[in-house]
């Protein structure tokens, strides 16, 4: 296989904002595996096919262990010690990564989610919703929902105060928006490291019992200790920004969506039993993470042709693999009644998004509600004209102006 170095697309059609780059489907059929210059001006391999993609994920001689390649141009982010903080399970490989990750897989499982979690989402939802409709006709849909909902849920799963819910958003956003320089990306990183000592050495202090990083603590100070006071913040911090900017971005992209595709909307409200199905049609079709994940070669390695060499790095381009029509039919049609057993709308293999569940929870409480609550809801402004961010992590609505 010839390697091409090429750019890696990044460039949506303004008409069409909810695709991906149109040149992914060239790629997907032409070039399924290619050399690629990533934002930062680093190279590797981008993979675009589904079957390619799953096998990248769940191949152990690829490591997660790997540098950032959705910097901006000139950076190249590793993981190690230099990182902002401790990137935890995100970068380990198995069995490691298992243990640490088993530490909270009961917390995220549908049962706890809907035990613990969804009284209190129902009744922040529906106080967004009151005052909502307590405000003008015309809002902007991302301050009024998409950012505060996320916030707020991942603060109460990990016991976060109400009050400090303000800082942990701004710190989010800086840590993210890939628009904004090392130095700013790098103060929102170190504000949330600090915010998650204190707020760690507050409940332990107080033998605080709410939320998973009080349970944590108990469970790092017992006989049989898991998890290092680095490790134990690190993965606060991990939880919180990941929690917040990735479901965020879904919702607003969602509403979107919906309020595009008047049809499916209606089906979805006919049929509140399609409401779960929906969802994961949105998280399919929109694929949020807009530079894909990668792997490292443990060694060298043949994938479909191509002679990946031990430590090259290995993309994912997970928007490209959704609308593979070799895994999907018409894939590039949003259809709530689609039947399929996998996506990469939450990643895939043993790294898949460990809070897809309370994501999942928060789209199937919001999008209904909105829409029942206010039918009539529509763009205040042309599609084309809604600000998209293109630079960060996760693709998704900087503003959504709407009209209810």
């Amino acid at each position: 296989m010839t390697e091409i170095l090429v750019n890696q697309p990044v460039t949506r059609e303004a008409d069409a904002p909810l695709d991906p780059p149109a040149e992914y489907t060239r790629l997907r059929e032409d070039q399924p595996i290619v050399k690629v210059r990533f934002p930062n001006g680093s190279s590797g391999w981008l993979v675009t096919r589904f079957d390619e993609g799953s096998q990248v994920f769940t191949d152990p001689r690829l490591s997660a262990r790997r540098p950032r390649h959705d910097t901006p141009e000139g950076e190249v982010a590793e993981a190690g010690e230099d990182a902002p903080f401790d990137a935890g399970f995100v970068m380990m490989d198995e069995p490691e990564h298992g243990a640490y990750r088993r530490l909270l897989t009961a917390r995220f499982t549908p049962k706890a989610v809907q035990n613990k979690l969804q009284p209190y989402l129902d009744k922040i939802v529906d106080e967004h919703l009151d005052a909502i409709a307590a405000g003008p006709e015309t809002f902007d849909f991302v301050q009024a929902m998409a950012l505060p909902i996320p916030c707020l849920v991942i603060c109460e799963l990990l016991g976060v105060p109400y009050e400090d819910r303000n800082g942990f958003h701004e710190a989010t956003v800086d840590l993210m928006d890939m628009a904004k320089s090392r130095e700013e990306r790098d103060k929102g990183a170190h504000w949330l490291i600090d915010y998650i000592t204190k707020l760690v050495a507050d409940k332990r202090r107080t033998s605080a019992t709410d939320g998973i990083l009080a349970e944590l603590i108990h469970k790092t100070d017992g006989e049989d200790a898991a998890l290092t006071e680095k490790q134990l913040i690190g993965l606060g911090v991990l939880l919180l920004f990941a929690g917040h900017d990735t479901t965020a971005a879904m919702m607003g992209l969602s509403t979107l969506t919906l309020l595009t595709h008047h049809e499916q909307r209606e089906q979805m409200l006919a049929h509140p039993e399609k409401t779960g199905t929906t969802v994961e049609e949105l998280m399919r079709y929109l694929t949020i993470v807009q530079f894909g994940l990668g792997r490292v070669a443990k060694e060298d390695l043949e994938l479909a042709g191509a002679q990946i060499k031990k430590g090259d790095l290995v993309v994912v381009a997970m928007n490209a693999a959704n609308r593979d029509p070799r895994a999907f039919t018409d894939p590039d049609t949003l259809d709530i009644d689609r039947k399929m057993a996998r996506h990469m709308g939450f990643g895939y293999g043993v790294h898949a998004c460990l809070g897809q569940n309370v994501a999942r929870a928060e789209l199937r409480t919001v999008l209904p509600k909105l829409f029942q609550r206010f039918p009539n809801l529509r763009l205040a402004t042309p599609l084309e004209e809604v600000p998209m961010d293109f630079t960060g992590t996760n693709y998704g609505v900087r503003k959504l102006m709407v009209t209810r």
